[in-house]
């Protein structure tokens, strides 16, 4: 099968998880009470929503500057934030991690250092899904749903037991990973759990270790400023999004809960399975909110007021696309070069 072949069986494949997950959601909800939840629902709480996420985009901004000038990579906050909302564009497009592909294009004609965009990339997008799946471990401990899905049940220790011993082994390869005297063998133990996969998946993850690499002597005050402003992004642009979006809904459920689902519907949208996390922010909210006595037309218009966020950037995003275009910045697409696009659906081969 040919290169273009295979990647638009891949698209359909992703378009029909996406379909089938939205399809199961759906199912769950009653229209004439969703109806009922979008007219009593309180939209001036979507307006906050929408301007904690500009406030999430730039702190993201902040950060990927941080990491790229550690690579030699000098670039504004201001081009990167439009970089950001050109993936969130693109994301509606492209599935899951493929989007950030639009982001490495830009910012690599922007420092001509591909291989150095790339490996800040791949720091910052790890180093964010290993803070976020802390943050979901642990909030999973302290809610603790197994205790209201086996109430009664000597077993509800199991699930908080599992999540800390799972976080407890996340916090120790990491912290071995980047530090400059232990990281190279933690690699290679790493590069050696790799082998049963095939070729192309052992070859891409070798990359990306190899890649992750490099920041194993920036020290730790760095690593410490780079998650002290994930977890600004994380409390402000992420769980209290989840709040207000709740609140939109008159949705009541402990802070804890909307930290883990928050955290892992993140996690599992950096998986080239959905687009835009359609699909797995509807089934996520839908099925776990209802564990918590959440009525799930609610759930579905709070899935849906979050989803009204990445729509809003996706159009700030559009008005940079179209900006640098019309006045030839070095984001334009040189003649005879692939777009954008196409170059993230081909890394992905």
């Amino acid at each position: 099968m040919t290169t273009r072949g295979r990647q638009t069986v891949k698209l359909i494949v992703r378009l029909l998880i996406t379909a089938g997950l939205l399809v199961w959601a759906f199912s769950q909800i009653d229209l004439g009470q969703f109806r009922q939840a979008v007219q009593k629902a309180r939209w001036e709480f979507l307006i906050a929503v929408w301007g904690l996420t500009v406030i999430l985009f730039w702190i993201r901004s902040v950060k990927m500057r941080l990491v790229l000038k550690r690579q030699d990579c000098y670039v504004g906050t201001g081009t990167i934030f439009g970089a950001t909302t050109m993936t969130a564009l693109y994301s509606l497009i492209l599935p899951g991690i493929l989007s950030t592909g639009v982001k490495w294009y830009v910012l690599k004609k922007n420092t001509g250092k591909g291989s150095n965009v790339f490996s800040s990339m791949v720091y910052n997008q790890l180093s964010t899904i290993i803070i976020m799946t802390v943050f979901g471990l642990a909030a999973l401990m302290i809610s603790n749903p197994a205790s209201l899905l086996m109430p009664g049940s000597k077993n509800q220790w199991l699930l908080p037991a599992v999540c800390g011993a799972v976080l407890a082994v996340v916090v120790l390869v990491t912290l071995l990973l980047l530090n400059g005297r232990t990281g190279g063998r933690v690699i290679d133990v790493l590069k050696l759990l790799l082998r049963p996969l095939p070729e192309k998946g052992r070859q891409k993850g070798n990359e990306i270790l190899d890649q992750i690499a490099v920041f194993q002597a920036v020290g730790w005050r760095f690593h410490f400023t780079f998650v002290l402003l994930t977890v600004v992004d994380t409390l402000i642009g992420g769980v209290v999004s989840y709040v207000l979006a709740a609140r939109t809904a008159h949705i009541i459920a402990p802070v804890s809960v909307f930290v883990w689902l928050c955290a892992g519907i993140y996690v599992l949208g950096r998986l080239p399975v959905s687009v835009a996390s359609l699909g797995i922010r509807e089934a996520s909210l839908v099925g776990f909110l209802a564990v918590y006595g959440v009525e799930k037309p609610a759930a579905m218009l709070m899935s849906m007021v979050l989803f009204s966020s990445l729509v809003f950037m996706a159009v700030v995003g559009a008005g940079y696309q179209l900006f640098w275009t019309l006045t030839g910045k070095k984001t334009a697409q040189p003649p005879g070069e692939d777009p954008p696009w196409k170059q993230a659906q081909e890394s992905s081969e």
